[in-house]
């Protein structure tokens, strides 16, 4: 399938999360903005629960979510240091197809997208046109919650949701 170097995917596992995605043929790992992540034991099992600001630039609305814990790796970050991030596994979504991709969890929150697919993720799947954006899936309006009105009324620079 041939896909933009940004597309809107999901993350069906997590409540059908759709976020916008960077897909970087620079980077080996997948990673997901995470934060509040906690680690739990079920039945005898490492999960963890985070919290996922799917929105670029939107720090008000998140999404919990849980997954179970496959390993902690050491991996090297965008500035080029390392550092050990939880490795989780879901199913991503690009277009109409389905397919398990490991995730690490980091913090994405100074970064333009909020999930980074990296080339182990696209691995005899796909196929990136740097030229183009959102060939797999039309841009979505994402429904949002609208933020409660606040006592500046007057204030023409509040974003409408």
């Amino acid at each position: 399938m041939v896909v933009g170097w940004r597309e809107w995917v999901a993350l069906p596992e997590f409540g059908a999360i759709e976020i916008k995605a960077k897909l970087d043929t620079g980077a080996r790992t997948s990673a997901l903005h995470a934060f509040d992540v906690i680690e739990l034991t079920i039945d005898g099992a490492d999960w963890l629960q985070f919290s996922v600001h799917p929105f670029q630039r939107d720090d008000e609305h998140a999404t919990l979510c849980l997954a179970r814990l496959v390993d902690r790796r050491w991996v090297t970050n965008s500035g080029g240091f390392r550092e050990r991030r939880y490795v989780i596994e879901t199913t991503l979504r690009v277009g109409q197809r389905d397919w398990p991709i490991e995730l690490t969890l980091a913090n994405r929150d100074q970064m333009g997208f909020r999930l980074l697919i990296g080339r182990t993720a696209m691995h005899h799947r796909l196929i990136v046109d740097p030229s183009r954006s959102y060939c797999a899936s039309k841009r979505r309006r994402t429904l949002r919650v609208k933020r409660p009105e606040t006592a500046d009324m007057g204030n023409s620079n509040q974003r409408n949701q």
